[in-house]
């Protein structure tokens, strides 16, 4: 994906853009607000979930830095389908849907840049649903704990994650909080991740996603 710049193309949208300076766990929106504004992450972690009539939440994915979101809005949505929280404390540039239209009309690298994310983000949606659909919960948190080591990205080396609860983890794979404590103690005695001053994420745990 083309390195996106930020200070470049988000100048240019004038008074439609505010840098927002977020604290741990804050809310952008939540599920059912206005849609009215398309988000990305410059520094931090940002989660999407959602609360289903009966109050079961289920985490839909993760963001790190680099992320557009919000964008449904430039499709005709006009509530929000999902909650947005902050992970860490983050910095997001917020640009409302006018400015986001006319920087994507008349800026073509900057169309071309947010088309490459969306795509990818597509093709990540489609992944996670085979996932959900045909993968043990045991393969499914492996997979999350490679994607959010950034594992396959070019230039990225093992990885390691930052503080995230064991809850948060279940509601991403949809299973307990105690069947992830189960598989992340197998994990480490089987020496695919340790922790030391974070959680380690060794390539190894890859034969896991592999296994048949």
């Amino acid at each position: 994906m083309p390195t996106f710049n930020p200070q470049t193309y988000f100048n240019q949208v004038g008074n439609g853009k505010t840098t927002l300076k977020c604290t741990k766990k804050q809310i952008l929106f939540s599920q059912g607000d206005m849609a009215d504004a398309v988000f990305y992450l410059q520094v931090g972690k940002v989660k999407l979930s959602v609360v289903s009539p009966h109050g079961k939440e289920a985490v839909i994915v993760i963001l790190d830095p680099g992320s557009f979101f919000g964008e449904g809005c430039l499709a005709g949505q006009l509530v929000q389908l999902a909650t947005a929280t902050t992970i860490d404390v983050a910095r997001i540039v917020r640009i409302d849907k006018p400015s986001m239209l006319r920087l994507l009309k008349e800026d073509r690298t900057f169309s071309a840049l947010f088309l490459t994310y969306m795509l990818a983000r597509n093709v990540r949606i489609q992944e996670d649903l085979v996932d959900q659909l045909f993968n043990s919960s045991e393969k499914r948190l492996a997979r999350v704990l490679l994607l959010m080591a950034q594992f396959g990205k070019e230039g990225k080396p093992e990885g390691v994650i930052a503080k995230i609860s064991q809850e948060t983890l279940a509601e991403m794979i949809g299973t307990t909080r105690s069947r992830v404590s189960f598989f992340m103690n197998r994990f480490k005695k089987m020496g695919l991740i340790h922790y030391d001053g974070g959680l380690h994420v060794h390539s190894s745990l890859l034969n896991i996603v592999l296994h048949d």
